[in-house]
């Protein structure tokens, strides 16, 4: 059987999941008439301190809409680097909302940093309305952001009225590394997305967060976007599952990411970057990311790459301690050999 080390979206259903699913209770709701939909939106409202919550197809949907619904045409988001909202949401910001971004220079950033790259309204610049943090960020490797800095970031954005946005896609993760609570890492945002799929093992769905008239904003959006569901209970289920039964476990995968940084540890023609969550950063010094992921492929264990030099593995329910090793042994005797 494959090691898939891609990403922790390839997860599937558990029974216990898949059960849930099945006896799902359902309404249109599109109408507004779907049980579990709600019940999925209040539960996860409620896990981030927010007044209401509204569930969306995917985790890019919940991103755009929620920076659409805080800006207008023109406006500029302020972002880290390599944000998932820039790199790998397929240009929405620009295409669908009109907007720009200024993106700083580190995977997190300070309060003086976004003073320094605001830019108030003037008749020739974009106006900076919104700063836009990605905790864990997920091409920094899964580092969590420091919650005192979070604080003094979102208090520094809000003094120069500007909104703030929580990407959340994994704070499940940045909960369990930090010994926190999702409601505090949310605190000072005025918005937050976050993921069923990624690392909680739902098939499908996220969910986007804030005060309630800002929700109604976003709703119109959701439906512009096309993301508007029917009978989306039989999905709401596997997310109220996931976020019941599958987040504590989430200690299992960080575990499991330490011993595959561990077990690289003095592999030849290799480095591995800090590792704070499940998501493990391996630089090569000789090779290619490519030669390394076809051999890999080849011996049936199933990797990520985050650049020419640069491979991405991520921990997750469906991989267990033996097969981490296993793929510790196979990328350490590929890169040793190039």
């Amino acid at each position: 059987m494959a090691v898939d080390l891609r990403s922790d979206t390839v997860t599937r259903p558990t029974a216990a999941m898949r059960a849930a699913i099945a006896n799902a209770e359902v309404g249109d709701d599109v109408y507004g008439e779907d049980p579990q939909v709600k019940a999925l939106e209040e539960r996860v409202a409620a896990l981030l301190g927010l007044e209401a919550a509204l569930f969306v197809p995917s985790g890019t949907m919940a991103n755009q809409i929620a920076l659409r619904a805080h800006t207008r045409p023109g406006d500029e988001v302020i972002i880290s680097k390599d944000a998932h909202c820039w790199r790998h949401e397929s240009g929405a910001l620009a295409a669908v909302s009109g907007l720009q971004t200024q993106m700083l220079p580190g995977y997190t950033f300070t309060a003086a940093e976004v003073r320094a790259a605001f830019r108030a309204p003037d008749p020739y610049s974009a106006h900076t309305r919104v700063v836009a943090i990605e905790n864990t960020h997920n091409m920094g490797g899964g580092i969590c952001w420091d919650p005192p800095q979070l604080l003094e970031v979102t208090a520094a954005a809000h003094a120069l009225g500007m909104a703030t946005h929580l990407d959340g896609a994994r704070i499940w993760n940045a909960a369990i590394a930090g010994k926190t609570t999702e409601a505090a890492l949310a605190s000072g945002f005025d918005s937050v997305s976050v993921c069923l799929s990624k690392g909680l093992g739902a098939p499908v769905g996220s969910v986007v967060a804030g005060q309630r008239d800002f929700i109604r904003a976003c709703h119109r959006f959701r439906k512009m976007h096309g993301g508007g569901m029917r009978q989306a209970g039989v999905l709401a289920a596997a997310g109220l599952h996931a976020l019941e039964h599958h987040r504590a476990r989430l200690a299992d995968d960080h575990a499991n990411a330490r011993a595959l940084a561990e077990a690289l540890a003095g592999a030849k023609h290799l480095a591995v970057g800090r590792v704070e969550t499940n998501i493990v950063m391996i630089d090569l010094s000789r090779g290619t990311t490519a030669a390394v992921i076809a051999g890999a492929k080849a011996q049936g264990v199933l990797l990520g790459s985050a650049g020419p030099q640069r491979i991405r593995a991520v921990t997750h329910l469906d991989v267990d301690r033996e097969g981490v090793l296993r793929a510790a042994r196979v990328i350490g005797e590929l890169a040793a050999a190039s």
